[in-house]
């Protein structure tokens, strides 16, 4: 039985697709993707891969942490609910004017503060787990009794 995430893609595929990403780009930015993505797991082993939004790498725990996306010139790693963390480092240079998400930018060249890194992805995991815990606390709404005249 294989599992498979929101996306459709199963997660054995999702990982195997974002192998083939990294070797397919060829360059510093893959170097880069596959970095981010061993400190992603070092950070926290029970993060998920995915594959969505037509090929983008997604970690998930408990909900979206962050997505790995390649581009011309940046590897960007966004964090879904990147506003609401706390960012004592000073990592996120990207989507600062987000309602909600926050993203970092990482250029050729650049050196990772992976402590700080994997502090973020920790606090990311922490929220979503609490967001969800909090979910799961709110009682169900009744349903008014719909009989008439008793």
């Amino acid at each position: 039985m294989e599992l498979y995430t929101k996306g459709m893609v199963p997660v054995e595929s999702a990982s195997v697709l974002i192998d083939e990403r990294i070797k397919e780009l060829g360059d510093w930015r893959g170097k880069m993707l596959a970095k981010v993505r061993t400190l992603i797991h070092e950070a926290d082993p029970e993060i998920v891969e995915e594959w969505k939004f037509m090929g983008t790498p997604v970690f998930y725990h408990g909900g979206i942490v962050c997505t790995g996306e390649t581009y011309k010139s940046v590897v960007k790693m966004t964090f879904a609910r990147g506003a609401s963390l706390e960012d004592p480092a000073g990592l996120f240079n990207s989507s600062l004017d987000a309602n909600v998400r926050r993203a970092i930018d990482i250029h050729e060249g650049e050196k990772i503060n992976e402590a700080a890194l994997k502090d973020l992805i920790r606090a990311a995991v922490a929220l979503n787990l609490k967001a969800k815990s909090q979910l799961k606390r709110q009682p169900k709404p009744r349903r008014a009794n719909s009989k008439l005249g008793d």
